[in-house]
């Protein structure tokens, strides 16, 4: 017998996949009911809407595991972008790709997603950031969001628009290219 919780991951589970495959428009409640092994009533017992679910859906997907800190700022930085790269590539980018469209229409579900996956991906740099200035290799001016921006950025338009490599080699050339110096800026505004 499947337990609560591991009933409510099957269907959050099941609408990312299949907003990925079809997109967000394409999503139906008897087609996540299908692919989760569920009933509708089940589905609807929790959620009341398809925006409800999907909400839901990129909320328990987007959470980030905590990064060690490995003393290091460049390391640290190597291996939070390594850690964004890997997620982007396994799934995120085909489930960002299956909202765009509806995130356009739908008020509610642009803010979610812009806050879940968004806002999660930066605090993971604001981590590894804030633990840096307490050790002193940053000052207390880095601009975090200037960084997270030009790593967001970036990653996805090598992931989604040029195809180019975003392999070890990359992440390394981004760290050391474009967020360390923006890192160690002064603020001048």
């Amino acid at each position: 017998m499947v337990r609560g919780s591991e009933r409510e991951d099957a269907i959050l589970a099941a609408v990312l996949e299949l907003v990925a495959e079809v997109g967000y428009d394409q999503v139906t409640m008897d087609g996540v009911a299908a692919r989760a092994h569920a009933s509708k009533a089940t589905i609807y017992r929790r959620w009341s809407n398809k925006a409800e679910l999907v909400v839901a859906a990129v909320q328990r997907h987007a959470s980030e595991p905590a990064m060690a800190d490995s003393g290091d700022l460049r390391r640290d930085l190597i291996r939070v972008l390594a850690a964004m790269r890997d997620r982007l590539a396994d799934q995120d980018a085909t489930l960002l790709l299956g909202l765009i469209a509806a995130m356009r229409r739908n008020a509610e579900l642009a803010d979610v997603v812009r806050s879940q996956l968004v806002v999660t991906k930066r605090a993971a740099l604001a981590d590894v950031v804030e633990r840096a200035v307490a050790r002193g290799e940053l000052p207390g001016t880095a601009d975090l969001s200037l960084a997270a921006e030009i790593a967001a950025a970036v990653l996805l338009s090598r992931l989604l628009i040029t195809g180019q490599s975003l392999d070890d080699a990359f992440i390394r050339h981004l760290v050391d290219g474009a967020l360390l110096p923006a890192l160690n800026a002064h603020n001048h505004t």
